[in-house]
């Protein structure tokens, strides 16, 4: 059966967006075929542009969020710029932003302007704490987001300790790239093909995320909730002889080929973990119990007779180790590819794979304004009225 194009492909998208939740979610579409405009302001660009480890100027963060999209510059505070702009607005399917609240309406680019000017465009708006309430002027990174939504109470510390990682920007981009693919497809399903407003904050997106383990201790209101440790509290790590080991046991025959492969039998039956819920109730024993096993072992003894009795493990990789893991080397999960400027780099391939339609790493981040020449070409500007632009440094 023949591979037929992305699935997106044909949509054009305009990403206003920087940093990480826009780009983010722009770049999944881009992976599925979709035409992403990255709109940048001239000398400065996205300021993800230099984070993270770089070579060549060439930012590790931004590459792997920006790939397989077209970078111009537009001089936003001026009238030729936004007049530019409103005719890539036209020519769109999808407008992404995730400015501070207000700042659209400033340029006259608000929803309700834009629709004037295109009828069938998916606006969306992503922001910090919404579009308006207590917070929503607030300036909004990652983890601020963690602070207020729990994520720093449930790693089981003693005192709140944040996730060290992006998770909230990043969840917030999987939630937009998902609004964005619903919002087209009810668009296709509406005689006048007419677009709407998207709206999603970090914040909500974030507690929906985190909701349902997280807060299941939350979630009955009135009495007769009987609770259940957090995760935090469940979750392990034990060290062995040379190294360490994750994992999760919930049913019986997890627990019991946990204790086989421990050689502690005497547990399976033992009155105080016959069941789960016996177990969540004795956790700190067992968590007691079990670190001073696992420490009897080598970790390769214990690793295969955790195959052996179908224990859910794995080893703990450092960040060294990730790219040799034989299962990520079987699935061809991370790609090596040459950015023109960045040289040898690797990163993740298209998670998602579909049998007839096609994702595909097309090209690497672009440089700075790489396309703007060529994207006023498709606008129909004539070589006058570019090199205009250029001169006037309302484009770069």
């Amino acid at each position: 059966m023949p591979i037929e194009k992305g699935s997106l492909s044909g949509i054009r998208i305009l990403d206003l967006s920087n940093v990480v939740s826009g780009p983010m979610a722009t770049q999944i579409l881009a992976d599925q075929g979709a035409d992403v405009i990255k709109v940048e302001a001239p000398s400065t660009g996205d300021i993800s542009r230099m984070v993270g480890a770089n070579r060549n100027g060439v930012s590790a963060l931004f590459t792997v969020l920006n790939r397989n999209k077209r970078s111009i510059c537009v001089d936003l505070k001026t009238e030729k710029g936004l007049k530019l702009l409103r005719k890539l607005v036209k020519e769109s399917d999808v407008l992404v932003e995730n400015f501070r609240p207000g700042a659209m309406d400033r340029l006259k680019l608000s929803y309700e302007d834009t629709k004037q000017i295109n009828e069938s465009l998916i606006y969306v708006s992503i922001s910090g704490f919404g579009s308006d309430g207590p917070y929503h002027n607030r300036r909004v990174y990652d983890p601020v987001i963690q602070a207020i939504c729990g994520y720093a109470d449930t790693q089981g510390s003693e005192k709140p300790e944040l996730v060290r990682n992006l998770i909230c920007d990043k969840l917030t981009a999987l939630t937009t790239s998902q609004a964005i693919t619903s919002g087209l497809f009810a668009r296709e399903r509406r005689e006048n093909r007419s677009g709407e407003l998207i709206e999603l904050s970090m914040l909500d997106a974030s507690l929906a995320f985190l909701w349902p383990d997280g807060m299941w201790n939350h979630t009955f209101l009135g009495s007769g909730t009987v609770p259940m440790p957090s995760l935090g509290e469940i979750y392990r790590i034990n060290a062995t002889k040379n190294g360490s080991i994750a994992y999760l046991v919930i049913s019986d025959l997890e627990w019991t080929g946990l204790c086989q492969s421990l050689e502690i039998d005497s547990l399976i039956n033992d009155s105080r973990f016959r069941d789960l819920p016996s177990r969540i109730k004795n956790i700190g024993i067992i968590t007691k119990i079990l670190t001073d096993e696992f420490s009897k072992w080598n970790t390769a003894e214990l690793c295969e007779r955790f195959d052996e009795n179908q224990v859910p493990f794995a080893v703990v990789n450092t960040l060294d180790m990730v790219m040799d893991d034989e299962q990520v080397l079987h699935n061809k999960s991370i790609g090596h590819f040459v950015h023109p400027k960045g040289g040898d780099i690797r990163y993740p391939n298209p998670p998602t794979i579909f049998s007839k339609s096609k994702t595909s790493i097309r090209f690497q981040a672009p440089e700075l304004g790489q396309h703007t020449e060529s994207i006023l070409k498709e606008l129909e500007y004539s070589k006058t009225e570019i090199d205009a632009l250029f001169d006037e440094a309302t484009v770069a």
